[in-house]
């Protein structure tokens, strides 16, 4: 049966994740006099180099370090890295610690301080997909690291420091929760059905539903049915994939292409630029089989209006439980209704230039 066209007092089960969440859209027009934050300017861009930017090329970084003079993507390990080792564990067996083991890497996407995934070219997309790849290979191979967590965050709202594009690399001995839980769910959906690949029943039901917002020949973008926040994006493979290491190159041009459709459907959304946290979900590298593992990008933005966020309060910090308060399928027409090949900002150039 077909899911109702606007959830009220609803619970839909997130396959992935294993949890309920409450749908509530006709709370989502309520009046608003809480806190509001001032949009972001649509019409502020960083200057293509900073001198104090420690991610610009040639540039200081800590401790006297100095960024070379690079052309194109770049990556580096992080001056302050979350993950290091060579402290002893300590604790018992209820208190338990151990060490963190592995490291941590930026890459910046371009030389360019004033760009975002946006304004990237089809050849630097690639190459950023690629890089990535060639990174989770690399470190996932070696001992002290059994998982690596690629994410970026875009925005001041989501505690960005610093307006470079970039994003991080974890690599540490730490599989993630959100991962953990992946893998659970994804061999128990293996298991149950025998044989079944819990990423591609998803793609599937997208696919036969009105929440998709792009789609090319390897990835579909869609607003999920069981998205967690109002503009929740979920970019998924269209076979069965673990991880970035086993996209073929034309998949990762596609991949790359798909990430920059969805952040410029965003940014059109409002006609500024909009603030996400994008991590790639993919399978831990401690050796085990994660042959069912469901590989995607998931974007989590923070703002339900252009002023207003999604706060996590009583239900969610205390209760533990995500409240959305809007419905998926008017969120992804929303996002469908929007460019995902112009610019906003390329528009406005454009008619100034001809004016």
């Amino acid at each position: 049966m077909a899911p109702p066209a606007s959830p009220l007092w609803e619970q839909r089960w997130h396959p992935l994740r294993e949890e309920w969440v409450l749908y509530t859209a006709h709370r989502g027009g309520r009046p608003w006099i809480g806190d509001t934050h001032k949009p972001a300017d649509a019409d502020a861009r960083p200057p293509s180099y900073d001198p104090t930017c420690a991610l610009c090329p040639g540039n200081l970084r800590l401790e006297g370090r100095r960024n070379p003079d690079y052309t194109g993507v770049y990556c580096f390990t992080n001056d302050l890295p979350c993950f290091g080792g060579g402290v002893p564990s300590a604790g018992d067996a209820f208190y338990q610690t151990r060490q963190a083991t592995g490291t941590a890497e930026v890459v910046c996407y371009s030389p360019d301080h004033g760009k975002t995934f946006v304004d990237l070219r089809d050849d630097e997309c690639a190459a950023v997909v690629a890089l990535w790849a060639e990174r989770y290979r690399e470190l996932g191979a070696r001992a002290d690291v059994d998982h690596v967590l690629i994410f970026e965050n875009k925005g001041a709202l989501v505690g960005t420091s610093n307006p470079h594009p970039h994003c991080q690399i974890y690599a540490g001995n730490m599989i993630y929760g959100h991962t953990v839980r992946e893998v659970e769910s994804s061999r128990r959906f293996y298991a149950k059905t025998g044989g079944g690949f819990i990423g591609q029943e998803i793609l599937w039901r997208e696919l036969a539903g009105p929440r998709v917002i792009g789609q090319n020949a390897h990835f579909v973008a869609c607003v999920p049915w069981f998205a967690r926040y109002a503009y929740e994006v979920f970019i998924l493979p269209r076979r069965q994939l673990a991880s970035l290491a086993e996209l073929s190159a034309d998949e990762q041009r596609a991949l790359g292409l798909m990430i920059r459709e969805v952040t410029t459907r965003y940014d059109n959304l409002w006609q500024m630029p909009m603030p996400y946290v994008m991590a790639i979900h993919q399978a831990p590298t401690d050796g085990g089989d994660y042959a069912a593992y469901p590989f995607h990008i998931e974007f989590h933005p923070p703002l339900r209006k252009p002023d207003t966020l999604k706060y996590l309060a009583g239900p969610e910090v205390g209760g533990g439980s995500m409240t959305n308060e809007s419905d998926p399928d008017a969120k992804a027409a929303e996002l469908r209704a929007v460019s995902g090949t112009r610019h906003y900002r390329l528009a406005r150039e454009t008619a100034s230039a001809s004016a």
